[in-house]
């Protein structure tokens, strides 16, 4: 495992769709594509969409098929898995199509505000313990924001009924523009074009029985987002090993 952690890491260095966090982004002069990814990467001025924690790539490829009139930039901080989708992009001649190793919270060292047309977070850690590190908290909100000027939508997928009433709420209370919400995307009027792309983990729990959520809002500029007073009732599985996942009345997988 660890040597083909190694051959993808030493492929991915040689990717031309690939960005892995260059220094002179945190430090120096900055990054040199900030605020010109569309003419310096991709040679246009179409609109630049995000995915945040992108993983394999699955859905950041789906959209650059879909949409070849937009530029995609799917981000993770793991090399490993970023491989499958760079390389699958590169098969398919999806010159539309990149990825940027970096963690989310750097992002603003990467794009200029109001840069970012869309952002894509699929099916995210909920963090049920973290409210810092759940990409849809006040923190994550404020960063969205400025990447997209304020005008910019915001699609969340998940399975977590967790993360899904977390985002409702937060939206709610923020009285963030909230365009399109269903906790059961597959059974609903959503379930077309861009949302019926499917990635290898969202197969697994649709296999077994578990609705996929969906909510789509706009993260206007504010001083300040407030968050929650109080959380939703947690998952009934912990929020690390995804591929662990089980509904409740399902044999304990977590060792607890």
């Amino acid at each position: 495992m660890a040597r083909n952690k190694l051959r993808k890491f030493e492929e991915i260095s040689a990717f031309p769709n690939v960005i892995q966090s260059p220094l002179e982004a945190l430090h120096g002069e900055g990054f040199g594509m900030k605020g010109r990814w569309g003419e310096t990467h991709f040679g246009n001025q179409a609109p630049v969409v995000l995915e945040l924690g992108c993983g394999k790539g699955e859905y950041t490829v789906g959209l650059g098929r879909l949409f070849p009139g937009k530029n995609f930039v799917g981000a993770d901080i793991k090399g490993a898995r970023i491989w499958s989708g760079a390389k699958q992009a590169l098969e398919e001649h999806l010159p539309n199509v990149a990825f940027l190793r970096t963690r989310i919270e750097l992002l603003p060292h990467f794009f200029a505000p109001g840069e970012v047309s869309e952002i894509w977070i699929t099916f995210p850690d909920p963090q049920m313990k973290k409210t810092g590190r759940r990409m849809t908290s006040a923190h994550f909100l404020r960063m969205y924001a400025r990447l997209t000027g304020g005008k910019g939508t915001v699609h969340l997928k998940t399975d977590s009924p967790f993360m899904y009433a977390y985002t409702r709420e937060i939206v709610r209370i923020n009285r963030l523009p909230l365009t399109a919400e269903t906790e059961d995307l597959y059974c609903s009027r959503h379930a077309d074009g861009i949302l019926s792309i499917r990635t290898f983990y969202e197969q697994q729990w649709l296999s077994r029985g578990m609705n996929i959520k969906y909510l789509r809002f706009v993260c206007e500029l504010r001083e300040e987002y407030l968050e929650p007073d109080s959380l939703p009732e947690p998952d009934p599985y912990r929020s690390f090993g995804r591929s662990r996942r089980h509904q409740p009345d399902s044999p304990d997988l977590t060792g607890s």
